[in-house]
């Protein structure tokens, strides 16, 4: 008999087959019933545990936004400001602070999330040159920016 392929002369199933099989019902250990042993069932459950798992993590992102929004909603609202207003102010005069770092600073550090609210205040009064023209922060707002004069 004489092979032209290689792959139909090598037959390499058993240990490849049997790791994959001991990695499937590895993921499937926590579950109830024969989902645990059986692997045909168990292959079921867990594409379905991991589709679960990939719609969970997105689910989380969306979540973990809106509380960020919320905490930054609550804290600006302290200082008298509404949070698009606050946001939208930031952005205006160049404040690159995500949500997320936001809400950190609202919660740990309020001394530095007011200066950011009179930093977002100012501009929203004055203008982007009110806010930024001589070069000098507002009252409370310590920068580690050096102008060159």
């Amino acid at each position: 008999m004489v092979f032209l392929t290689l792959s139909c002369w090598i037959r390499n199933r058993g240990p490849d087959r049997y790791w994959k099989v001991q990695e499937v019902l590895k993921h499937a250990r926590h579950f109830r019933g024969r989902k645990n042993r059986c692997y045909r069932l168990a292959v079921k459950a867990v594409r379905r545990a991991f589709v679960y798992a990939t719609k969970a993590r997105m689910l989380k992102k969306r979540n973990m936004r809106t509380l960020w929004i919320s905490r930054i909603a609550a804290a600006s609202r302290e200082h008298g400001m509404k949070y698009p207003a606050l946001i939208h102010n930031l952005n205006k005069t160049s404040v690159e602070l995500n949500r997320h770092m936001l809400s950190d600073l609202a919660i740990t550090e309020p001394r530095t999330f007011l200066s950011l609210t009179k930093l977002a205040r100012a501009r929203q009064h004055e203008g982007l040159r009110a806010a930024l023209g001589d070069g000098k922060e507002p009252a409370g707002v310590f920068s580690r920016v050096v102008v060159l004069q």
